[in-house]
């Protein structure tokens, strides 16, 4: 074993062998004897390709290149995709359309041509028809318009089911094709505040009549609708605080498993799934206890919820068929998968890995679950992860330094799962600390509120008192904390930096420096997040000052890398420039890389390798060691 400083480790992940190992899992679905999912290929420039696996193992591309099976509807899209029969409909990235396939042939375009995207696709079999939300964006001068729409699989006319809301999803027909249930919500709620579900006959021309509002509300959310086989409505919801199971019998609505877990997510994206009907008996799900998910059977009949025994602490997606049920998750020791379960006997069948490399275990650092007290005499959470390199130690007494993550959304979560993005930092000795900050999903509803109002402050104060905590247990050097994040987790990595004195360097993954031009300068669906977050805009431009590290750039007295996509329509890369402007003429060290063709988000290979390379040359640069690994230098103004 030989002895180098943390941060000089040699490590077997390579930023190459971090982008080209690694594909990205969405939307599992069963079809028959067959199971389907979505790989997003960073080797491909980021093209997702919708992949079949058959009874007898074939693992085979179902949609050819260049066509891409993603939906920007919310921008986050989601629900990009629909099988029956060996049939598949698919949103394509390229043009918003929808295309449908059959089996050996080249898909064709089913949706006329224009301003419309689509997503939530599922095939209604009683009428030959496709029901999805659309997004029309024919008027530049106004947000985009959404509605529920249906679509005719035979000549794609498209006719419009439900309309007037500001956002919907979740369009689900009856077995015996006589209703329709979908869930609508409007400005200012996000879809984790308050939605409603909506149930409505189909008449003669097939069009929703007579809809009545069954559950939900401006302070309930309510998540996945889906038809049981006996003609029941079943539901997540939030109105006793967690997200459980429900079930409307057509006269009444009743909790199936009233518990302190929760069996929802937050609706950032389209289609997704965390429980399924096997039959009238059982209900197979997915659900979170103290962030950690696991999967479950709850029988109707008594209530209970039965734990099935498996490896994984993160099920992110779940697809159900009689006596099998097919997942896309991890564990601490498996990066994601595609997997049947056998929810009799716990067997797990892994049908496709996200990750090529083989890792020994002896390189992979576990999660270990950290609770710790922050503001407010409140606690937070984190998973905590220490280096680990079997072929190097730190010399004696050396304390490694910190990279404290904060996940996106803010309304999100992390899991105590592998990560090979994360095992890059800790195998080249950087010890990780990845913070569910106040105002994250998996503890249940109060704590998802404690955001309310508080963003810019509580998740700040959550990632400072975390690597507080670890430095307070001899576990990091306080002299070389970092705080790196994406999106919202870049503004807490930002917020954290410009307002307090615990971190000696930062990444910003488009991250959001200016909080008001993101309240006036965002698309659609975030438009009115930050309402609940900071406050009303612009009554409270105070407040969106404040807390903007743009306008406090002074107090920031530390180097921070900058990275983002120059096609991102959430966060505009005007805000990574004037955070970059302002640092420069502060004299503060400070390095920008900007890639043309990314968006909110990076999906290139050549983006990931740059961007993940970048930063531990920054570290080292910053912190005074030398990588191992041979990078080509950054660009970083004002360092000495």
């Amino acid at each position: 074993m030989k002895t180098a400083p943390y941060g000089e480790w040699e490590s077997p992940i390579t930023a190459a062998a971090l982008s080209a190992a690694s594909v990205r899992f969405s939307g599992v679905a069963i079809d028959g004897a067959d199971v389907y999912w979505v790989e997003g290929r960073p080797a491909e420039r980021g093209r997702n390709v919708l992949v079949r696996r058959t009874p007898d193992g074939a693992v085979v591309d179902v949609t050819p290149a260049p066509y891409d099976v993603r939906s920007r509807v919310h921008e986050y899209g989601g629900g990009a995709f629909a099988i029956s029969g060996g049939r598949v409909w698919f949103s394509h990235f390229g043009d918003g359309r929808i295309y449908r396939q059959s089996s050996g042939k080249a898909p064709e375009p089913l949706t006329p041509d224009g301003p419309f995207r689509y997503a939530d696709i599922v095939f209604d079999a009683k009428r030959n028809r496709l029901l999805c939300v659309r997004e029309s964006h024919a008027d530049p001068a106004r947000e985009p318009v959404n509605e529920l729409v249906a679509i005719d699989c035979a000549g794609g006319a498209v006719s419009v089911l439900a309309t007037g809301h500001d956002f919907y999803s979740s369009p689900r027909a009856s077995p015996d094709g006589q209703r329709l249930a979908w869930l609508t919500w409007d400005h200012p709620n996000m879809p984790w505040d308050g939605t409603e579900l909506w149930v409505a006959g189909l008449d003669d021309a097939d069009r929703p009549t007579e809809p009545a509002r069954l559950a939900g509300g401006k302070d309930q959310s309510v998540f996945q609708p889906e038809w049981g086989p006996d003609g029941n409505l079943y539901l997540v919801s939030d109105p006793d605080g967690w997200w459980n199971l429900y079930c409307h019998d057509g006269e009444r609505l009743s909790c199936l498993c009233r518990t302190d877990h929760e069996f929802g997510r937050p609706q950032w994206q389209f289609g997704q799934t965390t429980y399924g009907i096997e039959s009238g008996q059982r209900i197979l799900c997915a659900f979170a206890e103290e962030g950690v998910w696991r999967l479950g059977a709850v029988h109707q009949a008594t209530g209970q919820l039965e734990v099935i025994p498996t490896q994984f602490t993160d099920i992110s997606a779940i697809a159900i068929a009689q006596g099998r049920a097919a997942v896309i998750a991890a564990s601490p020791w498996q990066a994601s998968v595609v997997a049947l379960i056998d929810p009799d006997t716990g067997k797990v069948e892994v049908l496709r890995g996200s990750v090529s490399i083989a890792l020994g275990e002896e390189y992979i650092s576990p999660p270990e679950s950290v609770t710790f007290q922050t503001g407010a005499g409140q606690h937070a959470h984190a998973f905590w992860y220490a280096p680990r390199n079997p072929h190097f130690r730190a010399p004696d007494g050396e304390r490694p330094p910190l990279i404290v993550i904060g996940h996106g959304g803010p309304t999100g979560a992390t899991t105590p799962s592998y990560s090979l993005a994360t095992q890059y930092w800790t195998t080249r000795g950087f010890a990780v600390l990845d913070v569910n900050y106040r105002g994250s999903t998996g503890y249940g509803r109060a704590y998802r509120e404690l955001l309310r109002g508080l963003w810019g402050i509580a998740d700040v104060e959550d990632c400072v008192d975390g690597a507080m905590h670890l430095v307070s247990q001899g576990r990091a050097d306080e002299n070389r904390l970092a705080i790196r994040g994406g999106s919202a987790g870049g503004f807490t990595a930002l917020a954290a930096l410009t307002f307090y004195d615990a971190f000696s360097a930062g990444a910003s993954y488009y991250g959001i420096g200016d909080l008001e031009a993101l309240a006036r300068d965002t698309h659609k669906f975030e438009s009115r997040y930050t309402d609940s977050l900071v406050g009303p805009y612009p009554e409270r431009k105070d407040l969106y000052e404040a807390r903007s590290p743009i306008h406090c750039v002074d107090r920031l007295s530390c180097p921070v890398i900058f990275f983002q996509g120059l096609e991102d329509k959430v966060v505009p890369p005007s805000q990574a420039q004037a955070m970059v402007d302002a640092l420069r003429a502060k004299g503060l060290p400070v390095a920008y890389l900007a890639f043309e063709g990314e968006q909110h988000g990076f999906r290139r290979a050549e983006t990931i390798i740059r961007a993940r390379e970048a930063e531990l040359y920054f570290y080292g640069k910053v912190f005074g060691f030398t990588p191992a690994d041979k990078i080509e230098p950054v660009p970083i103004e004002n360092i000495g």
